[in-house]
This record gives structure tokens, C-alpha cells and sequence, in this order.
């Protein structure tokens, strides 16, 4: 037995652990072999494991719910969040998940299926729809009572800090905060204390406009409204929290050219549908670099310096372009900036890149006449370095923002794209320069 499974074996989580620590708890049963941790689970109360199941990764329960009986698995699924119950789901084959739809409770069935009805990564398929509504005529006595019964049952959502008032036909009508029934009279209506509701969410909102949403307004909550503008489920603070870190995890992965729906746990299968394009299409733009450079072929070899210093050029630029890209896509993603806000963008980044490149090119050129003793090619290389970087900042700013206009998401495609543009404008300002500079010479 290895070390980490023995350690994982000798502090396995009892119930009272399980109870008081579940990420502590989630994380042992993680070291564990499934079939072990699945047992244990299976043994332990629905009630006590809800907290940890909540918490493992999605791929670890799919893989746990493998090794239970259907009956158990419909429970596990029940108790926790529809949201999470749904997006579990979703790992299954169409035969298996319909079976587990069908073996959970009445109620649970209605939640997951009216979630699993919108699409993913919408407002609708993240919120949780166990919302508890309250009159504006409900007495603060009254509504602190289904509190306190909201508190000790976790199938009604747990206590929450916000209350969503509605009238006769569901429509949002106000909001009440938790503080505030606190220290209101129990006789009062909760009319009296609520405040209007200025942010809400529509069923199909976007996973990305919601992390807007909850940057823009700080929020703790937010109300979700069908098309008729009735209230039907509530974003979680913790839900919240979980979609902008989503979101921007998501972005991490797209700039790299990985999809945002690509999992570390994902199977090889599914990894190579969503990268094989991408880096077949980066092998279509390799080969139109390397076009480039195949049309200079007698400049380079008449000078075999040249081979030896594309690599600097090409680098720079490079680097220089993705430091513009990263900062536009962040502000992009922080709706610090729009479209709008191009010409602004590309006269910093013109600046920068004049700045920038003007200070690489001399430390380059005094380098290459160190090394070369060639005050011609001290030059070249000097003043391709200032026009490949002020080309590449240029292009570091305007690519997410022209895509970010054509409705693409800029994280996706700017990195191959500026690369491209990077690589053909270093290899192009170099050797073309050096052409007409070694043919005056």
C-alpha cells in the first residue's frame, strides 16, 4: 500500500467528521480507491454525507453513483442542489439518466427537470429553484417562522440572508433581508421593511452576463424571472461565487486553445474532439509563417546570421503581443472596456509598443554588434525589433476587441490568431529589411 493510501485509510472520515469538516472529508474519500469510498458513503446517512457529496468533483461522484444502487443513487441525488443534481446528470448516458430522473422523488424529478429544461451555462440551469415565497401582508412573526423551519431542512434550500416577496401571481414584487426581520417587530407585515428589487436575472441570462452582474453590483443574491416576469428560483451566494471563478478559470483554459467544457478528469476521447481543431488550425498558420521565410530563402543564404537571429525577432514580438492581448481580454472580461473604447486601446498600445520596442531594439542591436561585429546587421535586426513590436501590440489590442464586435469570444481564437499575425509580421519586418539592406550593401 502506497504512503498516501495509507495515510487516506488511517484518517477516514466518520460521521462526526463527515459532519464537521465535509471538504476535509471530500478531500480523504478523494485519496481512496472508489470502490472503498463509495462503501463508505453508501453506509453513512444521506442526511450526514449531503455536505461532502456536494463537494467532490463532479467526475468523482459520476464515479461513486457507479458503485451504488439505482435506489441509492436517486437519493444522493435528491438531496443535493438541483443545479448540481442536473449538471450530474448530464455526465450520463441518455438510458441511465432517464433512469435516475425517474427514480427521484416527485419533487426533486420537477426541480431537475425544470433546470435541465434551460440551457447550460444560463441563469436558469444554475439557479436553484426551491425558492420560498412571501406575501407583502405576511406578518414578520410569521415569515421568521418559515425561517426557522427553512434552517433545519436542507430539502427546502437552508436558511438563506434574502426573501423574495411576490404577489398573487408569482410576480417579484420586493425583497426583504434577513437582518431586517431580526430586529423588526412580530407583529408588523414585512411590507413595511422591504426594498425594491433593482437586479434580477431572466432565465436564459448568460453564466457570462450574471458574472457581470455580480461584479458591477456586488451581490449576495439574485432573483431569476421567467418571461412573464414571475420569480422562479434564486442564484446562491455560493453559486455566484462558483460561476465567476468558473468563468474565469474558463477563460484561462480558452486562451491556451482548450475548451471552456473540458474538464482535467475529462476522457482522452472527448479532450482530443475539443483540441485537435485548434491545433490543426495552428499548423495552418505555421505553415504560413514558414511561407514567409521560404520566400527570403537566397537572403538568408547569403547571410546565415539572419537563421540564427529570426528566433529573437519572433520571440519578442510574440511576447510583446501577448502581454497586450492578456490585458485587453481582462479588461474585456471585466467589462472595464468595450468595443467602443478600440481607439483609446490602440493609441496606448501604439505607444507602449513604440516605447518598448526602441529600448529592446538598442539593447538587441548592441548585442548583435558584439557578437557580429556588423554595424549592418545591428541595424537590421534594430529596426525590425521597433516595427515587428509595435505591429504586434497593435495587433495584441485590436484582435479580441474586432472579435468581441463579430460576437466570438475573444478567449477562444485571439491567441492563434495573434500568433499568426506575430510570427509572419517578425519574419516579414526581419528579412525584408535585411533585403533591402544587404542588396544596397
Amino acid at each position: 500500500m502506497s504512503e498516501v493510501l495509507q495515510d487516506a485509510t488511517e484518517a477516514l472520515p466518520d460521521a462526526a467528521a463527515m459532519l464537521a469538516d465535509p471538504a476535509a472529508a471530500a478531500l480523504a474519500l478523494e485519496l481512496l480507491p472508489v470502490e472503498q469510498a463509495a462503501r463508505l458513503l453508501a453506509a453513512t446517512p444521506v442526511a450526514t454525507t449531503r455536505q461532502v457529496w456536494q463537494r467532490l468533483s463532479p467526475a468523482t461522484v459520476q464515479q461513486y453513483l457507479h458503485e451504488l444502487p439505482l435506489a441509492a443513487q436517486a437519493e444522493v441525488l435528491a438531496a443535493l442542489e438541483p443545479n448540481r443534481s442536473a449538471s450530474l446528470l448530464a455526465l450520463f448516458d441518455e438510458e441511465v439518466r432517464t433512469s435516475l430522473v425517474e427514480a427521484l422523488p416527485a419533487e426533486a424529478r420537477r426541480h431537475v427537470e425544470q433546470i435541465m429544461s434551460y440551457p447550460p451555462d444560463s441563469a436558469g440551469a444554475l439557479m436553484d429553484p426551491r425558492v420560498i415565497f412571501l406575501r407583502r401582508t405576511t406578518s414578520v412573526g410569521a415569515a421568521i417562522d418559515r425561517v426557522r423551519q427553512l434552517a433545519v431542512d436542507p430539502g427546502r434550500g437552508g436558511a438563506r440572508r434574502m426573501f423574495y416577496l411576490v404577489d398573487g401571481e408569482a410576480r417579484l414584487e420586493g425583497v426583504v433581508e434577513l437582518q431586517d426581520l431580526v430586529l423588526a417587530r412580530p407583529q408588523d407585515h414585512l411590507e413595511r421593511y422591504a426594498r425594491p428589487v433593482e437586479v434580477w436575472a431572466e432565465v436564459g441570462t448568460t453564466k457570462e452576463q450574471v458574472v457581470a452582474m455580480i461584479e458591477q453590483y456586488g451581490l449576495s443574491s439574485l432573483p431569476v424571472l421567467d418571461a412573464a416576469g414571475r420569480l422562479v428560483g434564486v442564484l446562491k451566494h455560493e453559486t455566484l461565487v462558483a460561476a465567476t471563478r468558473a468563468e474565469v478559470s474558463a477563460d484561462l483554459q480558452t486562451i491556451f486553445g482548450a475548451s471552456k467544457e473540458e474538464g482535467a478528469l475529462s476522457s482522452a476521447g472527448f479532450a482530443v474532439r475539443k483540441r485537435l481543431p485548434w491545433l490543426q488550425i495552428n499548423l495552418v498558420t505555421a505553415f504560413v509563417a514558414a511561407s514567409v521565410v521560404g520566400a527570403f530563402e537566397d537572403t538568408i543564404a547569403r547571410n546565415t546570421a539572419l537563421a540564427v537571429l529570426l528566433p529573437v525577432v519572433a520571440g519578442q514580438s510574440g511576447n510583446t503581443g501577448a502581454q497586450a492581448l492578456a490585458v485587453v481580454i481582462r479588461a474585456l472580461a471585466l467589462h472595464e472596456i468595450t468595443a467602443v473604447h478600440w481607439r483609446q486601446v490602440v493609441a496606448k498600445e501604439l505607444l507602449t509598443g513604440l516605447a518598448n520596442g526602441c529600448a529592446v531594439a538598442a539593447t538587441t542591436a548592441a548585442g548583435v554588434w558584439v557578437w557580429s561585429r556588423s554595424a549592418v546587421l545591428a541595424l537590421i535586426i534594430g529596426l525590425s525589433m521597433v516595427l515587428s513590436m509595435v505591429i504586434a501590440g497593435l495587433s495584441g489590442a485590436i484582435i479580441p476587441i474586432l472579435l468581441t464586435r463579430l460576437r466570438q469570444d475573444p478567449a477562444q481564437s485571439s491567441s492563434i490568431v495573434l500568433t499568426t499575425v506575430t510570427d509572419v509580421t517578425g519574419f516579414l519586418s526581419f528579412l525584408g529589411i535585411a533585403t533591402l539592406l544587404l542588396g544596397v550593401t
